[in-house]
């Protein structure tokens, strides 16, 4: 995480307060604006070097289309604003300062938590990633607030010397070197763009429940369509290996085979998807385990055996036991590995013990799959 002295590199903090040692060689930001013609832009205020487009607070049937496109994955990379300063309402030099990230629905949570007000929203360029993930990442950090502060040309558009950012930038901010820098009071505002009005209310103080990250039903719920979009890929690929293997042995022909277990297999693969990127999040709370793959590897036997009972098994054949072991170790493995990866939306664990958990579930995801194709190949020829 770059929030080091030494990470802040010499063409990065070229500042009228930093000392001499670190102009060297460097030339000094140019002012720029981001474009006019973007769609939420309703007009200007007079900038230092020309007009800074001057945004609605009102999000439009387009704005909404976007973020549900977003949610499902579909040009998720590309939902991004151009960096820089933009106003809201008519601001002056009085007017405070947010700061928010360049992915568009980080953008327009701000925005139009700000309707009615008169307010300057500084964009940081993240490579269009939300604030919490870029702050982890470092594309929200230091460096590149200092350089965005000076390449927009802040200092000329406010008389006071702070600016107000999300909480959950702050693992990549370093307020100290901002102020040291930039000359600027670095304020972590709420965690919800939608207090941050109530926030500046009361002078830059914030109350317990605005400092409160929360991770309920709904929020868990949300997250669900792109982990699921995420997954479509790789499963087109993973289905027709087994209906191919399934296919094969057996007293029935290759088309009979499919239409006798192949087609069930691919159900109970499907149900280790459900298991652990639909039914995890939601119960999330409630199933026992700390670590994510747990939660995943206890939730898809469940599900697998709630889907075996309507289809039976005779314990007396090999072939049938064999056949969906293998089934349950193929559904164990996708639904540990899309649990574990549902790490990266949660506010449930930190990088630290991601990282702790990976070194153990990736290999074990791994062989469970393996173990289970094995186990289903063999199944075959009994």
């Amino acid at each position: 995480m770059k929030t080091g002295t030494d990470n802040i590199s010499d063409k990065q903090v070229l500042f009228p307060m930093a000392p001499p040692e670190v102009h060297k060689v460097i030339k000094s930001s140019s002012v720029r604006s981001p474009r006019m013609e973007q769609s939420f832009v309703v007009g200007s205020v007079d900038g230092p070097s020309g007009k800074i487009p001057r945004v609605s607070s009102e999000l439009t049937w387009r704005d909404r289309l976007g973020a549900v496109k977003a949610r499902f994955g579909i040009g998720r990379m590309h939902y991004t604003v151009d960096p820089g300063l933009y106003a809201i309402g008519m601001p002056d030099k009085k007017s405070p300062v947010v700061v928010t990230a360049n992915y568009k629905m980080s953008f327009d949570s701000i925005r139009s938590a700000l309707h009615g007000r008169n307010a300057w929203i500084l964009v940081l360029d993240t490579k269009g990633i939300n604030i919490w993930c870029a702050a982890g990442e470092g594309t929200f950090g230091t460096e590149e607030l200092l350089r965005m502060i000076e390449e927009s040309g802040l200092k000329d558009m406010v008389v006071h010397r702070n600016i107000i950012l999300p909480q959950l930038g702050a693992p990549g901010v370093s307020a100290h070197l901002v102020k040291r820098y930039a000359g600027f009071n670095v304020h972590y505002g709420p965690v919800y763009a939608r207090d941050v009005g109530a926030y500046i209310d009361s002078g830059f103080k914030a109350t317990a429940k605005m400092r409160r990250k929360t991770f309920s039903f709904l929020e868990r719920a949300i997250l669900i369509p792109v982990e699921l979009v995420s997954v479509i890929k790789p499963a087109m690929i993973i289905i027709p290996i087994i209906l191919f293997i399934c296919g094969f042995g057996r007293e029935a022909r290759f088309m009979q085979n499919i239409i006798n277990e192949g087609i069930f297999a691919v159900t109970a693969f499907l149900s280790g998807i459900f298991s652990g990127a639909v039914l995890t999040p939601l119960l999330l709370p409630y199933i026992p385990g700390r670590a994510f793959t747990t939660k995943g590897i206890l939730i898809a036997p469940l599900i697998f055996f709630l889907l075996l009972y309507t289809r039976g098994i005779d314990f007396n054949r090999l072939h049938e036991i064999l056949f969906h072991l293998a089934l349950l170790f193929i559904a164990i493995s996708a639904s540990a590995y899309l649990a574990m990866n549902f790490t990266g939306a949660s506010t449930y664990t930190s990088l630290s013990g991601v990282k702790k958990e990976m070194r153990w579930a990736l290999p074990f995801e791994i062989a469970a799959g393996l173990c289970g194709f094995t186990l289903l190949v063999v199944s075959r020829f009994f």
